[in-house]
């Protein structure tokens, strides 16, 4: 039985919770004059939350609803395209597919709230075959891969209720909210969606998050997750998140990987945003223990991983990423195989260059992995016996 005692975090963008901002005195403030015209107002903080580059429009689309208020409705529609060598058994060397095709609705203020994600979508991962959109949405989190409710008595606190984001990690699910295309290695080791409940708290410069879901999407609610999140200035932002099991599953199916929903996942993630840049390196931790019901010993892993974007003009940005990540344990060993084999190690270095004008954008995607102390049969290429892949990709829509 595993058993985690977790004091925990992610950026507060994972959460929906804005980390505090420095006060400004009153008598900072200017006097408004007969001449100045009114500032416009700002546009809502809508989920899902993006990294960027891709942003939504300014002006969201949104309608009276009544009694429940102010409702928004915004939606994305892209597709993908993709070649890669070393292709494994079941994948394709080039393919084109839909990455999303998805409604969002939601209400953002007021006691009751709400968060209501349907349609289609893929999920393209570094070092691993791709699954067409028509087949994931069965195999994953279905038609509706995200929708919660969410009581906000005071702004302070707020419970929410249903299928979550995950509070883990520095890379969100879904490929428009990312720097980059495929998501990257060590997203690989992360729960993606939980059903579950989770209480925010956000208290001067600290924002909190607790959560009690079925982590890796196994419908066994045991798994105990949080985040705390420190805004140190205008510029930085640091976050320590966690999950663990807090018992033995046994369910194993390809949203549920078996060995993972076992494991437990700590991150250590800066965010620092300056004018044009933005860095952002994180370091991750899991660990499993011993695993008869799977055959697996006790293994752990670690890595870390540097994201960054610099943003040339208003339309045109540079997101790139570089990650390492390695597992314990002896090649072709009885570790559990959280890489390439027991005892692998992976790096990767990707780069995508991005433009967006208005409500289209466009990007590209170059991307290289290369592994080391591999099992004989579980790396790239027909035999699983290439140490190296690399993939080109395509990603062009609308985002309003």
């Amino acid at each position: 039985m595993n058993t985690v005692v977790i004091t925990g975090i992610a950026a507060a963008t994972l959460i929906g919770i804005t980390p505090a901002t420095a006060q400004v005195a009153a008598t900072d403030i200017a006097k408004p004059t007969a001449e100045a015209a009114p500032a416009a107002p700002a546009a809502p903080a809508l989920l899902p939350a993006l990294a960027g580059p891709l942003a939504y429009s300014a002006t969201p689309v949104s309608f009276d609803a009544g009694p429940l208020g102010k409702i928004y409705v915004n939606g994305v529609a892209t597709g993908i395209g993709r070649f890669q060598d070393h292709v494994v058994p079941g994948d394709n060397k080039s393919f084109a597919d839909v990455s999303n095709g998805q409604v969002i609705i939601q209400k953002v203020d007021g006691i009751f709230q709400f968060f209501v994600q349907a349609g289609v979508y893929s999920l393209p991962s570094l070092g691993v075959p791709y699954t067409r959109a028509s087949r994931l949405n069965e195999l994953t989190y279905g038609p509706v891969p995200q929708a919660f409710i969410k009581i906000a008595p005071t702004s302070a606190f707020s419970l929410q209720i249903g299928k979550l984001p995950t509070l883990i990690g520095a890379e969100y699910t879904f490929t428009f909210e990312n720097m980059n295309i495929d998501r990257g290695l060590l997203w690989n080791l992360e729960p993606a969606v939980s059903k579950g409940v989770q209480a925010n708290y956000s208290h001067g410069p600290f924002a909190f998050s607790l959560a009690l879901t079925d982590g890796f999407y196994s419908s066994k609610y045991s798994t105990i997750s949080g985040s705390v999140a420190y805004t140190i200035d205008p510029a930085n932002v640091l976050a320590f998140a966690a999950s663990g099991n807090t018992k033995t599953t046994t369910k194993s199916t390809f949203a549920t990987g078996g060995v993972l929903n076992n494991s437990q996942v700590y991150n250590l993630i800066l965010t620092h945003t300056k004018g044009k840049v933005v860095l952002q390196p994180y370091i991750q931790y899991t660990h499993v223990d011993k695993l008869p019901f799977f055959g697996t010993t006790a293994t752990d892993t670690i890595g870390g991983a540097l994201l960054a974007k610099y943003q040339i003009t208003p339309e045109f940005s540079l997101p790139a990423r570089v990650e390492y990540v390695s597992s314990t344990g002896k090649p072709g060993g009885t570790g559990a195989n959280f890489l390439y084999g027991t005892g692998s190690e992976a790096f990767s270095l990707t780069v995508t260059p991005t433009y967006q004008y208005k409500m289209f954008f466009a990007r590209a995607e170059l991307s290289y992995v290369k592994a080391s102390h591999t099992t004989a049969g579980s790396a790239f290429g027909k035999l699983g016996n290439d140490r190296s892949q690399t993939r080109g990709l395509i990603e062009a829509g609308v985002m309003f």
